[in-house]
């Protein structure tokens, strides 16, 4: 089998240690749930089928009799509750363990360095603003950020960054300076890979969300651009809208592509949401 961190989905990891176990001895799901201490003899099959689920006390119980130890089991555990959690914020926080445990153990977890770099609205922001102050301190990008965050937040995420070659550090006459790469964060290859993604992305997005309205306080009018309308569509205009979003999106980023000295990092949210349920449709008579 793959090392156990190439998994995100504990379903698939069980069943192919089934699979495996049953290609080279008569192992069966009434023996695999005996070695996990279930009364029910196709609990884990039901479990595998994705009818049911692994509690806490479940899944350190099939982790053993899977012969994990150590790091492995652990990340067995969380990689259960990273699959049946029921908010983003669980989600998360079982992700980010994940990745803990195998950083700790010198490995790479699926989808870890893409999770790490949109886990927080910090990353895109320095990413911008590191090129254009060379030579400063991380606790001086830290102040400039709005709002401030730690000095230690801003060393931790230039350092991912240069790690994730999407900066490159440049040292010179005992100074530190950063330039952007072309690298680019690489896309998610398989369903696992684009769930952990997702996680992160959606943490991302209400990150820049809260830091949009907290902007109508911090800054003045003419510093920003905040404006809405709200209005009643049916699908066939709703996908029209989202057609001409992703155009002017792509129009504004022709247009920062021409910006060659910038002096400040902005952010622009593209969003359109309901404010309503859908009107159930009407029985024609």
């Amino acid at each position: 089998m793959k090392p156990i961190v190439e998994y995100l989905d504990y379903r698939s990891y069980m069943r192919e240690f089934y699979e495996e176990r049953k290609r080279t001895s008569a192992f069966t799901w009434r023996e695999f749930s005996k070695l996990s201490g279930f009364a029910s003899s196709g609990y884990l099959k039901l479990v595998c089928d994705g009818k049911t689920r692994l509690r806490k006390a479940g899944a350190e119980c099939v982790a053993k009799a899977m012969g994990l130890t150590g790091y492995q089991a652990e990340y067995f555990c969380r990689m259960v509750e990273f699959c049946d959690a029921q908010t983003n914020e669980e989600k998360q926080a079982a992700y980010g363990e994940m990745c803990r445990l195998a950083d700790a153990n010198k490995v790479r977890v699926l989808g870890g360095e893409a999770y790490a770099y949109f886990s927080s609205w910090i990353n895109p922001t320095l990413r911008e603003l590191a090129p254009i102050m060379p030579g400063a301190r991380p606790l001086e990008m830290a102040r400039m950020l709005c709002p401030s965050v730690p000095a230690a937040d801003v060393r931790y995420s230039l350092d991912q960054m240069v790690q994730m070659g999407l900066l490159k550090k440049i040292e010179s006459a005992g100074e530190v300076s950063y330039v952007q790469t072309d690298v680019g964060i690489n896309p998610a290859d398989n369903a696992d890979h684009k769930a952990a993604i997702n996680v992160a992305v959606r943490s991302m997005q209400k990150q820049f969300a809260h830091l949009a309205a907290d902007a109508l306080d911090e800054f003045d009018g003419s510093e920003r651009n905040l404006s809405g309308i709200t209005m009643g569509l049916d699908r066939v205009a709703y996908e029209r809208v989202a057609t001409e979003m992703a155009k002017f999106r792509k129009k504004i980023e022709s247009i920062v592509s021409e910006v060659k000295d910038y002096d400040r990092v902005y952010r622009i949210n593209l969003q359109m949401f309901p404010l309503t349920r859908k009107l159930e449709e009407k029985d024609e008579k």
